[in-house]
């Protein structure tokens, strides 16, 4: 099944279930989506660029959350909480913080990267962990290792 199919099965099973949250946060993905397709591009959203949309959509929620909780707007942070579990239904599992950093040391070791490799090391450590860990983390990561 397509990923734009999923999304629409999952918004017609919503509005049958009559979950507000989940409708709105489904039809944000779908949105994203009707935008990506309008984009010009002229094909169909590949799983990578479905991940990253996915991906961006979630930093957004997890901004608003901080946002709102330091604004004292605990029931704005509570929805923004709950369209991001709803999101993070349709990305792959996480992986722990080891794991990634298990991943990056064989990529570093195997490309013997030093501090100047740190946008291909970037780059191939993200082919392998879009979706699966928060890329800034992933950043982080890579330039503890390399110094």
């Amino acid at each position: 099944m397509k990923f734009e199919d999923l999304i629409n099965e999952q918004l017609k099973n919503a509005m049958k279930a009559q979950d507000k949250v989940r409708i709105d946060t489904i039809r944000s993905i779908r949105t994203a989506i009707i935008e990506f397709n309008k984009s010009g591009i002229g094909r169909e959203m590949t799983e990578e660029e479905g991940l990253k949309m996915l991906n961006t959509l979630a930093k957004k929620r997890k901004e608003a959350i901080e946002m709102f909780e330091k604004g004292n707007r605990p029931e704005l942070a509570e929805k923004e909480k709950q369209e991001l579990v709803i999101i993070q239904e349709f990305l792959p599992k996480q992986i722990t913080e080891e794991e990634v950093r298990q991943i990056i040391q064989q990529i570093l070791s195997e490309n013997y990267a030093t501090q100047q490799d740190f946008g291909r090391m970037m780059g191939l450590a993200m082919k392998q962990l879009t979706g699966k860990f928060d890329g800034s983390k992933v950043q982080a990561i890579i330039k503890e290792l390399l110094s």
